[in-house]
């Protein structure tokens, strides 16, 4: 169900946002073909490595002084086979299912790339859709490389410099053995 897009406010995650993280992310994708059903574990992985590099959250307000994180994104660094350096991963993004298509992920994403770009990093990548993400200027490079899933979900959103080449590993707390 689409409505209007409703206001937010986006700030980093703060102490005490774990277990609405943690259960956002899991209500998140849940119902998602394409997960592992870990997501939720993946960012508490992430914050226990310190690989954490970017998280923040939306928040709505519910009523008087009440605020109520609706979103999640998280960004951790990402190593790539030529040693290019300042390279960072995009995921998970979540959002409440009850309010997907109201512009919060979109906004989510568009203050990452704006703050990792303020940070000096020169690229983000993401494995996600091919229909949505292009919206923010990622595409797909054949050039980097992610084994495993179909390519062109594979993209990739050059910040400054040249776009490198080679393998892109994600942090440790991607695999569930980490």
């Amino acid at each position: 169900m689409s409505g209007p897009e409703i206001p937010i406010t986006i700030r980093p995650e703060a102490s005490g946002d774990e277990a609405t993280i943690f259960a956002l992310t899991e209500t998140a994708f849940a119902p998602m073909p394409f997960s592992e059903g870990d997501e939720q574990h993946v960012i508490d992985r992430l914050r226990s490595d310190g690989d954490l590099t970017l998280s923040l959250v939306a928040e709505d307000a519910q009523g008087e002084n009440d605020q109520r994180i609706v979103g999640h994104i998280a960004i951790s660094p990402v190593t790539i086979t030529d040693g290019a350096q300042d390279w960072y991963g995009l995921g998970p993004v979540a959002v409440w299912p009850e309010l997907h298509h109201r512009g919060i992920g979109g906004a989510l994403i568009r203050q990452t790339i704006a703050d990792m770009r303020a940070r000096g990093a020169k690229g983000i990548v993401l494995l996600g859709s091919n229909v949505y993400y292009p919206r923010f200027g990622f595409e797909h490079h054949p050039q980097l490389r992610y084994p495993g899933p179909p390519p062109e979900f594979f993209q990739a959103l050059l910040l400054e410099g040249e776009l490198p080449s080679g393998v892109v590993s994600y942090a440790p707390g991607f695999t569930s053995d980490a």
